[in-house]
């Protein structure tokens, strides 16, 4: 049987100071991103998410809105690799700014585009702002890196 991850990211969104809280990876998917991890068995995607957020950041979020699926093929392997995207305006807690998978600071909003993104979070970003794309799919193999396709 072959292989199934499930993993979550999420934007937290400041909107009376036009910030996104952004986390600067150095574990693994080095770089900038959103906060976010893996799904554990059990447990709901949403529930991962708030739990994630929480040990990543020290924030507590809630109303999460759904922001599409980016969706991995291994087509040697047949592994399947999922990251449900969503987004939040609503969070409370103090911020943790540095934990063992990076720091987490926030930026303005329009200067987001102008960070050195993981690889391929780049090209995400329209899913999380303007909502334009449901779903990201792409195959990938040990030989041929992977591209994402957008719908």
């Amino acid at each position: 049987m072959a292989k199934v991850t499930l993993t979550n990211m999420c934007m937290i969104y400041d909107k009376e100071n036009n910030k996104v809280l952004v986390q600067d990876r150095i574990k693994s998917w080095k770089g900038i991103s959103f906060p976010g991890g893996h799904v554990e068995d059990g447990e709901s995607l949403i529930d991962s998410t708030i739990r994630e957020v929480k040990e990543e950041t020290g924030l507590t979020v809630s109303n999460l809105e759904s922001c599409g699926v980016i969706y991995w093929f291994n087509n040697e392997t047949g592994e399947k690799y999922f990251v449900f995207q969503y987004r939040t305006e609503e969070f409370s807690g103090e911020l943790l700014h540095k934990t063992d998978e990076g720091s987490n600071f926030w930026v303005d909003l329009e200067e987001l585009s102008n960070l050195h993104f993981a690889e391929g979070m780049d090209e995400r970003l329209s899913m999380f702002l303007e909502k334009e794309y449901s779903e990201g799919f792409g195959s990938w193999n040990q030989h041929q890196p992977g591209k994402l396709q957008f719908q």
